[in-house]
C-alpha cells in the first residue's frame, strides 16, 4: 500500500512538474514568431503551349494546392481513421495520448518524445517546428495546436495540412500526389488510391509506391482495415478495395517537353516575376509543341546527316538551332537551342551570336528595291580588288562560289544565285552609306559600316535574326516574336499579356518583289534543297567563309524557320557543309511534315493591289509604279502585256 501511494505521489508530483513547464512555456511563448497565421505553401508553375498542353513544371516544391471542397469525403475519412481517430472532437491536443506520453518520458528519463500526435500538432510540427524529439519542442506542439484550433476551423486545418505534407517521389500535397502517381484528380481516386495517399506521409520513402509498391498496398490494407473496423465502410467496399493494385506512374517532376523554351522563358520572366517557381502561375505561350517537336526531330535529322558525311566531325562541338514564327502575328511556334539538352544546355537560339552570310543578301536586295530598282536591273558580276589603306592588312579580294563571274546579270538571277560580287557592286551603285542607312531604319543594329557587311559579316542570334526575316512573309511590317502570350497568377487573373510590337520599314508591294526573288532563289537557285511539292517557298541560304555557319531561313505564306549549323568554338565544319547541302534540306523536312500536320495552311503568297506583271525579255516579271522596268533595255509601252 505504502509502495502504491509512493508511486501515485511520484506520478503527481511529475504531472504538476509537466504542467508547470507547459505553463512557463506558454505564458512565455511570443506568438508573433510563429507564421501560422499566413499560410503560404510554395505552389508549382505551369507552363503551356498555345493548345493548352503542358510543357513543363516549374517549381521549389512540387505542388498544386487543393482546396477544402477538392478534398473528397473518402478522403478525410480515411486520413482520419489512420492518423487521428478523434480529430473532430479534440481541441488540437489528444489528451489520452499526452498521458501516454508523458509515462514513456519517465521511462526514457526525459531525453526523447515518443507517441501519438493529433493532425494538428502533425501541422504545426512541420510548418513551424524544428524535427527534434523533445520535451520541450514536444510541449511547444501542444501549446501552438491550441493555439491554431482558436481561429481556424477543423476544415482549414485539415486543408492546410493535406496540402502541406510529404508525398514521397517529390510531391508536396495530395492533389499533386493523385495527380504524380495515379494520373487523376481527387474526385477520381479509388479507395484503394485514397488508402494509399494517406498511408503515406508517415514514412514517404518507405511507402513510394514506385519504389516500393509492396509496401505501399500494405499500408493502405491497413487504413482500410482500420475504417472496415470503425465501420466506416462496408463489407463490400473492404472486399473490393483490398483486391484492387491500382496502376502507379513513375515520372519526373518537371515533364519537361521542350527545356530550350522552358530555361528562355524563366531567363525572360525572372525580371518581372520574382517569386516564379513558387507563386503557382500559369503560363501560355505562342509554342505549339507539335511543332516543337517536328522542329527538334528535323534539327536533329540534319546533324545526323553532317555526321555521316564527315566522320572526323567533333561532336562535342558540332550543333544547331532553329526558329519557327508565324509572321503574320510574331508568335514563336517552336525554338530549338540545340541537337540534345542533355548533352549540351546552351541555347544557341537565344544566346549565339553568328554571322548569317549570303542569308543577309535580301535585306541588301531590299533596301535596293525600295530605292526603285527593279529585279530586273542589272548589275555586274565582275571581280574586284579593295586595297588595303592600312599596311599590316591585306587587300580584300572576294569571290564568287565557284570562283567564276557572269558579267551583267539582273538583280533576280544576282539573289537566286547568291552572287557575291553583283552583290557588292550594287552596295557600291547604291552607295556604303545609303545601305547601311537603309539597314538601319530595318532595325539592325551595331553593323559595321565597311562593304564586307552585305555578305552577312557581323554576329547575330537565330531568334533575333527571325525577327527581320518576318519582313518578307508580312509584307514590310516587322514583328517582334514573341514567346510568352499570357501569365496568370494562382487565382487564374491575368497579371501579364505580351503583344508583339511591330514596325512598318517598306509597302508591301516592293516587299513582294524581292519575296518573289527569294522564292525563285528556291525553285531555280542555291535553295533547291528545300523545295516542298504543292506550296509556295522563298528563302536564302547562307554560308560563310570556310563553312563556318551553315543557315537556311525560309518562308511559306503563313509561317519561316530559320535553322543553323555549325560549331559551337567556330572551327569551320568540313568544306563541302554549306547552307545549300546542310541546312535546306532541314527546311524541307521540317514543312513536309508541317503541311501534313496543317493541310488546311495557305500554300500560295498573296499578291499586292499594286503589283502588276508583264512580259519582260520573254519571261513574265513583276514590277510596280516605283520599281519599274528598265527603259534602257525594253520599251515598256510597246511590249507591256498585263495580266
Amino acid at each position: 500500500m505504502k509502495i502504491l501511494k509512493t508511486c501515485i505521489a511520484l506520478a503527481l508530483f511529475f504531472i504538476l512538474i509537466f504542467v508547470a513547464y507547459a505553463l512557463y512555456l506558454f505564458f512565455g511563448a511570443n506568438m508573433d514568431d510563429y507564421a501560422f497565421k499566413e499560410y503560404r505553401p510554395a505552389l508549382t508553375t505551369q507552363i503551356y503551349d498555345r493548345n493548352g498542353k503542358l510543357i513543363a513544371n516549374v517549381f521549389e516544391q512540387h505542388r498544386f494546392y487543393a482546396t477544402y471542397d477538392e478534398l473528397p469525403p473518402r478522403l478525410i475519412e480515411a486520413l482520419v481513421a489512420i492518423e487521428d481517430t478523434s480529430f473532430f472532437e479534440h481541441d488540437g491536443v489528444n489528451i489520452d495520448a499526452i498521458f501516454r506520453a508523458i509515462i514513456k518520458i519517465i521511462r526514457s528519463g526525459g531525453k526523447t518524445m515518443e507517441g501519438a500526435s493529433t493532425l494538428t500538432q502533425q501541422l504545426i510540427k512541420n510548418t513551424e517546428l524544428t524535427p527534434e524529439r523533445t520535451l520541450t519542442r514536444k510541449v511547444k506542439e501542444a501549446i501552438l495546436a491550441y493555439s491554431i484550433e482558436t481561429f481556424l476551423s477543423k476544415e482549414e486545418i485539415l486543408e492546410r495540412y493535406l496540402n502541406y505534407i510529404f508525398f514521397g517521389h517529390g510531391y508536396y500535397g495530395v492533389k499533386t500526389a493523385a495527380q504524380g502517381y495515379f494520373h487523376k484528380e481527387l474526385n477520381e481516386l479509388s479507395l484503394k488510391e485514397i488508402a494509399m495517399l494517406v498511408g503515406m506521409p508517415k514514412a514517404p520513402s518507405t511507402y513510394d509506391p514506385t519504389k516500393h509498391l509492396d509496401l505501399s498496398i500494405s499500408r493502405a490494407n491497413n487504413v482500410i482495415k482500420r475504417m472496415h473496423n470503425l465501420g466506416w465502410i462496408s463489407q463490400e467496399e473492404y472486399t473490393q478495395a483490398m483486391s484492387e493494385v491500382p496502376q502507379v506512374y513513375d515520372e519526373t517532376l518537371t515533364q519537361n517537353a521542350a527545356p530550350y523554351v522552358v530555361d528562355e522563358v524563366i531567363k525572360q520572366l525572372e525580371g518581372n516575376i520574382t517569386d516564379l517557381k513558387t507563386g503557382g502561375y500559369k503560363i501560355e505561350l505562342a509554342i505549339d509543341l507539335d511543332v516543337q517537336n517536328m522542329a527538334q526531330n528535323a534539327l536533329k535529322f540534319g546533324y545526323d546527316e553532317i555526321v555521316k558525311r564527315d566522320k572526323d566531325a567533333n561532336l562535342s562541338t558540332l550543333n544547331g538551332a532553329m526558329v519557327v514564327v508565324n509572321h503574320k502575328n510574331g508568335d514563336v511556334l517552336a525554338l530549338v537551342g540545340g541537337v540534345d539538352y542533355t548533352k549540351s544546355n546552351y541555347n544557341r537560339a537565344t544566346q549565339s551570336s553568328r554571322q548569317p552570310g549570303s542569308s543577309f543578301k535580301p535585306f541588301v536586295y531590299q533596301a535596293a528595291i525600295n530605292l526603285g530598282y527593279s529585279p530586273m536591273s542589272e548589275i555586274a558580276d565582275i571581280s574586284r580588288i579593295f586595297e588595303s589603306t592600312e599596311e599590316d592588312e591585306k587587300d580584300w579580294k572576294p569571290k564568287n562560289y565557284g570562283g567564276n563571274f557572269q558579267g551583267m546579270i539582273t538583280l533576280k538571277q544576282a539573289l537566286t544565285g547568291s552572287r557575291n560580287l553583283a552583290t557588292i557592286n550594287l552596295a557600291l551603285a547604291m552607295g556604303l552609306d545609303v545601305v547601311h542607312q537603309k539597314l538601319s531604319e530595318f532595325g539592325f543594329k551595331n553593323i559595321p559600316v565597311d562593304l564586307s557587311i552585305v555578305l552577312g559579316s557581323f554576329g547575330i542570334s537565330p531568334l533575333e535574326y527571325s525577327k527581320f526575316y518576318t519582313m518578307f512573309g508580312n509584307y514590310g511590317t516587322i514583328k517582334e516574336p514573341i514567346l510568352i502570350k499570357k501569365v496568370k497568377n494562382k487565382n487564374n487573373e491575368l497579371i501579364f499579356e505580351f503583344i508583339p510590337q511591330e514596325q512598318k520599314v517598306s509597302e508591301s508591294e516592293q516587299v513582294f518583289l524581292t519575296l518573289d526573288m527569294m522564292k525563285n532563289a528556291v525553285e531555280q537557285g542555291t535553295g533547291r534543297n528545300a523545295r516542298v511539292k504543292g506550296i509556295e517557298i522563298a528563302g536564302k541560304t547562307g554560308t560563310t567563309n570556310n563553312s563556318v555557319d551553315a543557315w537556311f531561313c525560309g518562308l511559306t505564306p503563313e509561317i519561316e524557320a530559320l535553322i543553323w549549323y555549325g560549331n559551337d568554338n567556330n572551327k569551320p565544319m568540313k568544306k563541302t557543309e554549306g547552307g545549300a547541302r546542310t541546312a535546306a534540306p532541314v527546311f524541307k523536312m521540317f514543312i513536309e511534315e508541317y503541311i501534313q500536320k496543317f493541310p488546311e495552311s495557305t500554300r500560295k503568297f498573296m499578291i499586292p493591289a499594286e503589283v502588276k506583271k508583264s512580259l519582260y525579255k520573254g519571261e513574265i516579271e513583276y514590277y510596280t509604279p516605283k520599281s519599274p522596268f528598265p527603259r534602257q533595255s525594253v520599251d515598256q509601252s510597246e511590249s507591256e502585256i498585263i495580266f
